[in-house]
């Protein structure tokens, strides 16, 4: 295993779920970042979906706790332009050849999509033995990760994509499965709302589905 995928199964252990962000406003980063750290969850996800990312992922960095990574990385441009914004990681929802060529160039790991064996067959070939499971529930799921334990017994999984913090329990209790990823603990209505309180305890009450 790479340095860097050695470095990715580091920062995965450290949390049992990474939150999903999308923010619309940069303003809100910050707060967003504390509410969740407070709930003990370090592992952030800032998606590439909207305008504000970039500067909300920049605003996190100044948190000295928090892993901030990118995720929806769809090009090498966006690689280039998380890392330069200080992604600790980068996550893309599927892998190409030119992001498995920009991963292959940085510092900064990547954690790319699969959704079939195939595809977890070409990531290993490319050197990648940690994975995304995307989109976790469209495709199976719990019993795809169980299929996949015994033929990819060298892979694991950070699965994300329709995970619930009712279902999360199901996924982290398998052993290909290092962290999950969701959007439950970053509701819509609480950011827009700032309410930070309510973030913070869906935070803990994901912290504590710790194995």
């Amino acid at each position: 295993m790479s340095d860097a995928q050695s470095g990715l199964g580091q920062i995965l252990a450290t949390t049992p779920v990474i939150p999903v962000i999308v923010l619309d406003d940069a303003d809100l980063a910050l707060p967003l970042a504390h509410a969740l750290l407070r709930g003990g969850l370090r592992v952030l996800e800032v998606t590439l979906r909207t305008p504000a990312a970039l500067a909300a992922l920049r605003t996190m960095r100044q948190l000295a706790d928090a892993i901030v990574g990118a995720g929806t990385v769809l090009n090498p441009e966006q690689y280039d332009e998380a890392v330069g914004a200080g992604a600790q990681f980068v996550v893309a929802p599927g892998l190409t050849g030119a992001l498995a060529a920009a991963a292959a160039r940085s510092r900064v790991p990547l954690l790319p999509g699969t959704a079939t064996a195939s595809e977890v067959m070409r990531a290993r070939d490319a050197g990648f033995h940690v994975m995304k499971l995307f989109p976790a529930e469209a495709v199976g799921g719990v019993a795809t990760l169980k299929a996949f334990a015994s033929v990819f017994a060298d892979v694991r999984f950070c699965p994300t994509g329709g995970i619930t913090a009712e279902t999360a329990p199901d996924y982290l209790a398998l052993r290909n499965v290092a962290c999950v990823g969701g959007s439950w603990m970053t509701p819509a209505d609480a950011v827009t709302a700032r309410d930070w309180n309510r973030i913070e305890q869906l935070a803990a009450r994901a912290c504590a589905l710790r194995r």
